[in-house]
């Protein structure tokens, strides 16, 4: 079973416009739930949801904003740092939305790429 405990960085689309979010996902057998902070105006937002296999469906409510609902459901990837799939709160307004894990191994990446472009400009 897939692991997705920890902080997760990810965007969503809303009629081609994208927002990014920062997630901390709680994982407990296949239970999930946790919080998601939007870089928007709508903010914070509480989620639970279910993993099950390499699939993934949580729905997230806004704590001040709006009262419905969004589902989410996805994929994670075989290595289980990165996860897609599309959002819905009614027929007509839904889009895709993906993360990725968040934490030391971005860094790591992030300073190697520094590291290769540093290299190449001397």
């Amino acid at each position: 079973m897939v692991d997705l405990n920890g902080t997760w960085l990810g965007t969503y689309w809303n009629q081609g416009t994208p927002s990014r979010f920062e997630a901390v996902f709680v994982q407990s057998s296949n239970t999930l739930t946790g919080s998601i902070l939007d870089d928007n105006y709508l903010g914070e937002a509480r989620i639970s949801g279910e993993v099950i296999g390499r699939s993934i469906i949580f729905t997230k409510r806004y704590l001040i904003t709006s009262p419905t609902a969004v589902k989410y459901n996805g994929t994670i990837s075989d290595s289980g740092d990165y996860m897609q799939g599309e959002w819905n709160i009614s027929r007509r307004d839904s889009g895709p939305w993906e993360a990725r894990r968040s934490g030391e191994n971005l860094m790591a990446e992030l300073q190697t790429r520094l590291n290769q472009q540093t290299s190449l400009i001397k």
